[in-house]
């Protein structure tokens, strides 16, 4: 069978920048198996599989598969997806904003998306969960070593290290600085002795010590369990970072936003950003939000009967 693809880059209004996505537009009669093997064939954080919906009043249905594992959520394959569709016209958008539901496993994804004349669509999405919060599985010692880091590296209180999930659950490690962000290296045997197998294994180090006004976070994500070192840009932990920030702001009603730069350290700039509602000093949604760009277009041919190739040794 020959499938249709496009890539993109997601969180970046220019190619080369952001992070890579591969879309098939029409994944049916795919299974899973085939899926996280042609993931696992573009090698990218993320490739996304486009399916009917089977909820009246929903476009579509999303699976998203990274090297090693489909995930439930995630946001760079949300966005990438809905700007795709969008520019080929498979999603019908009118002038202002759009408003579209996407399912995936960890629940409907309420997406709206925004065509500026002469810009790129920009699209925000709604976290499909309430986050989820968790202690550390480790001590700040353990993580600072695993990090490569000092502890006094660690950025400390109100913000000790800290697992979040709005779909995704991830460890939050709050650094001192942009410096110490730079020089974090995740050391592969300290992590799999501290965070492999834990509810969050997933690494999410951010800085706030922007280098301009017009940001606030400068995030980094590592991510070995998923098969991928380092993401350029990571949705899915945007909108945890907004709860766990929103949660020390002493803001109790309103909306509360963020500009995330990550993906720098990497030379794959990308700009998320974050937001989250609050009532009564709780949250009541949390939303992440970015523009892409369409790199290439192209078709694969698979053949479902072909077998995965042997493991040595």
């Amino acid at each position: 069978m020959r499938r249709r693809f496009h890539t993109l880059d997601v969180f970046t209004d220019r190619i080369f920048g952001g992070n890579p996505l591969a879309v098939f537009p029409d994944a049916e009669g795919l299974d899973a198996r085939l899926m996280q093997r042609i993931a696992a064939e573009f090698n990218l954080s993320e490739t996304a599989f486009v399916l009917p919906p089977r909820r009246p009043g929903h476009h579509c249905r999303l699976r998203i598969f990274t090297p090693a594992a489909e995930l439930p959520f995630a946001g760079h394959p949300t966005i990438g997806t809905a700007v795709l569709l969008a520019l080929t016209g498979a999603l019908e958008t009118r002038a202002g904003r759009t408003d579209v539901v996407f399912e995936e496993p960890a629940g409907p994804v309420a997406i709206s998306i925004d065509r500026p004349p002469g810009a790129p669509p920009f699209a925000w999405l709604v976290a499909p969960q309430a986050p989820e919060f968790r202690p550390p599985p480790a001590s700040c010692a353990e993580l600072a070593r695993m990090l490569s880091l000092d502890e006094t590296d660690l950025l400390g209180a109100p913000f000790e290290p800290e697992a979040v999930s709005c779909g995704v659950p991830l460890l939050y490690v709050g650094l001192a600085d942009r410096a110490a962000l730079a020089r974090a290296r995740l050391d592969p045997a300290a992590w799999n002795g501290t965070l492999a197998g834990t509810w969050a294994p997933h690494v999410y180090c951010f800085a706030l010590d922007p280098e301009h006004g017009e940001s606030h976070v400068r995030a980094r994500m590592f991510a070995p369990a998923l098969g991928i070192p380092e993401d350029p840009a990571t949705g899915a932990a945007a909108a945890p970072l907004a709860a766990l920030l929103a949660r020390r702001d002493p803001c109790r009603d309103g909306t509360l936003r963020w500009t995330i730069r990550q993906g720098f350290e990497m030379g794959r700039p990308s700009i998320l950003l974050a937001e989250a509602d609050l009532r009564d000093g709780s949250i009541v949604a949390l939303r992440v939000g970015g523009t892409a760009v369409r790199v290439s277009d192209g078709e694969m041919t698979i053949d479902a009967r072909h077998p995965a190739p042997r493991q040595r040794g």
